[in-house]
């Protein structure tokens, strides 16, 4: 699963996605992209916070087809794991992120080191 600015430097071509990172999404059979993240996109394009973002919040989902990424819905048990897991990482996305990963058994490619601590797989 990719972490949000994962997803976005892959994109883009951005040379900031490290190569362990991109050989992860070369090689998986099925890259799973969260509904986080097309919140996040959107709502931080939004607000000036991604002004490079347009393509991706106004394209989101032609994007992710074009990319052939599976969608990944945001459920109830998603939400309840996030706001209850313990620690101090306030920022809403990642931990909705990190619930997922942990509950559907999933890595995370992401260079987020705090995401380690909630004990989800990562790969960066």
């Amino acid at each position: 699963m990719l972490d949000t600015h994962a997803l976005m430097w892959w994109v883009w071509d951005d040379e900031r996605l490290t190569q362990p990172a991109r050989q992860a999404i070369r090689s998986a059979e099925t890259i799973f992209v969260s509904s986080v993240s097309a919140i996040e996109i959107a709502i931080k394009y939004r607000i000036g916070k991604l002004p490079n973002g347009e393509m991706l919040a106004e394209h989101f989902l032609k994007v992710m087809d074009d990319e052939s990424f599976a969608e990944l819905p945001v459920t109830w048990r998603d939400a309840s794991l996030a706001g209850r897991m313990e620690g101090d990482h306030r920022d809403p996305f990642d931990r909705l992120l990190i619930a997922q990963g942990l509950l559907n058994e999933l890595t995370l490619v992401s260079n987020e080191r705090l995401f380690d601590s909630f004990g989800v797989a990562r790969i960066w």
